[in-house]
């Protein structure tokens, strides 16, 4: 029996900006959906953190990196447009 793939996320945002909180909650609802129990989401805070930002070559918030499965993939945005995310996450077609 195979273990189902788990996921590892980096959302990277800009503190309480209206864009960084859509992204989080978009993030955490497409995983609830389609990943749960299955995913871990790290935050970055850039204004916290603003040297991990640049030298993980963030330059622009919100920005999402998946960091685990293989390759690292990154969006940058609110996350908002749920079905062209899972897309781009390679997530679209996985079961529930």
């Amino acid at each position: 029996m195979s273990q189902r793939m788990q996921y590892k996320f980096r959302l990277y945002v800009a503190g309480d900006a209206f864009n960084s909180a859509q992204a989080r909650a978009n993030l955490d609802a497409l995983c609830r959906a389609h990943l749960a129990g299955r995913f871990q989401i790290e935050m970055v805070d850039v204004f916290k953190e603003p040297k991990r930002a640049l030298a993980d070559a963030i330059f622009m918030t919100p920005t999402l990196v998946r960091v685990a499965p293989l390759p690292e993939l990154r969006i940058v945005g609110t996350l908002s447009q749920t079905q062209t995310v899972l897309l781009a996450l390679g997530i679209l077609g996985l079961p529930p």
